[in-house]
């Protein structure tokens, strides 16, 4: 690394997490710069959580070098502790005190002087739209608000790194958007943002940069924009057929596309140019009873990395 680069604040070389016999993340190597939005995609049981809370210092590596700010999470895990802030999958909020409340016995925790705290708290509350609501109880406020308090929390202590664990899991596309905003804007302030999500849109939407896990493994890692150009073709065209007639149909465009998927409930052909692509599909005399030709997103990297098949 060159004397101007700057140093990782989370580094993974070999990152193993054992449970008796079960790998549940199996050799990982990464790194995450300041500053950056860090995601990590996968099905349910790919190591993501086992990852993350190994960053948190909640569970300690089996195997591997990982170093946090700079400082080893098995022998220095409340030095980490201190310059990070964590919002969990489930918010944690104490729902019989008032919104200010909930910031100053957190700020409390980190020793946080209570005029500093409750300072600092407002401040937040501001920055997350919640100051009219900081003397209500916590818990009438809706899932958004209550995820907006969580992350305002997650920040009491000035954190060099913030962890999200599905930060916007069950809420509305309305409290989805005010949240990723909200990110964003952290993002800009420099704060380094490290998080797992179920939403394709929100890793487009939020990450610099992310890795796919699959089995406990990375299967890529990159921009959204690059994995979507390494793993998908520009467009993708959906033709949705009568019950039966997939296989049928599909033998007919065979040869079209850069590769096509056959699903139960239509047939996808990616392609470079979907209209042209399109064109061909009419050319063979193949009429379907509904088209959608749109963007490769995301969605496909993933589905092709990791496979259809539910994950339980």
């Amino acid at each position: 690394m060159s004397v101007d680069e700057p140093e990782p604040l989370i580094h993974a070389r070999g990152l193993v997490k054992r449970f008796g016999d079960f790998v549940a993340v199996d050799g990982i190597d990464l790194d995450v710069m300041p500053g950056e939005a860090f995601g990590f995609l996968g099905p349910n049981g790919a190591g993501k959580s086992s990852t993350m809370r190994m960053i948190g210092c909640v569970s300690p590596p089996s195997d591997g070098v990982l170093r946090i700010l700079g400082l080893d999470p098995r022998t220095q895990g409340p030095r980490i502790r201190a310059k990070l802030g964590v919002v969990p999958q489930l918010d944690t909020l104490d729902l019989e005190l008032t919104v200010r409340e909930n910031l100053l016995i957190y700020g409390r925790y980190f020793g946080l002087p209570r005029a500093v705290a409750r300072e600092r708290g407002d401040q937040l509350l501001d920055f997350v739209q919640l100051l009219d609501r900081a003397d209500d109880t916590v818990e009438p406020l809706s899932g958004g608000m209550k995820r907006r308090l969580t992350i305002a929390r997650s920040l009491i202590n000035e954190p060099q790194l913030l962890l999200l664990d599905e930060p916007t899991t069950g809420l509305d596309p309305q409290a989805r958007h005010v949240v990723w905003d909200r990110l964003f804007r952290l993002k800009q302030q420099g704060v380094t943002l490290v998080l797992t999500t179920h939403y394709m849109d929100e890793a487009e939407q939020l990450c610099d940069r992310l890795v796919v896990m699959d089995k406990g493994r990375i299967a890529a890692e990159g921009s959204p924009r690059d994995l979507i150009e390494r793993y998908s073709s520009r467009d993708v065209v959906e033709l949705r057929f009568a019950i039966g007639e997939n296989e049928v149909n599909a033998e007919k465009l065979t040869g079209l596309g850069d590769r096509m998927e056959v699903l139960p409930d239509r047939v996808l052909l990616y392609a470079d140019d979907g209209d042209g692509c399109l064109e061909l599909v009419h050319d063979r005399g193949v009429v379907p009873l509904s088209v959608l030709v749109r963007r490769s997103t995301l969605e496909d990297v993933f589905l092709r990395l990791t496979g259809r098949s539910l994950v339980e």
